[in-house]
């Protein structure tokens, strides 16, 4: 019922993400993108020599579909969608 659930949950995600980082040690650069158009990603890190982009959705059946120009500039980079039956994974 709230306006800010996609946000709250957004936040939520990332601020666990880094602190799960954090605490494992496991290093990373992380990355918000967005281009002119105002296409974005939410959240993308980059190790190793390898970009992880994740586009988070409170709504499971919600389509989403990754930036062509994203694709394009970053070719190889790995795309994951994160939602409320999956997120466990990207936590742990």
């Amino acid at each position: 019922m709230r306006q800010d659930t996609g946000g709250l949950w957004e936040n939520f995600l990332i601020t666990e993400r880094m602190k799960r980082n954090s605490y494992s040690q496991f290093y990373v650069n992380p990355y918000f993108w967005r281009n002119h158009a105002q296409q974005e990603i939410d959240y993308i890190e980059e190790t190793g020599g390898r970009i992880f982009a994740f586009e988070f959705k409170w709504n499971a059946a919600k389509k989403v579909r990754f930036s062509k120009s994203f694709l394009n500039a970053y070719p190889g980079s790995s795309t994951q969608v994160i939602h409320q039956g999956n997120f466990h994974d990207f936590l742990v």
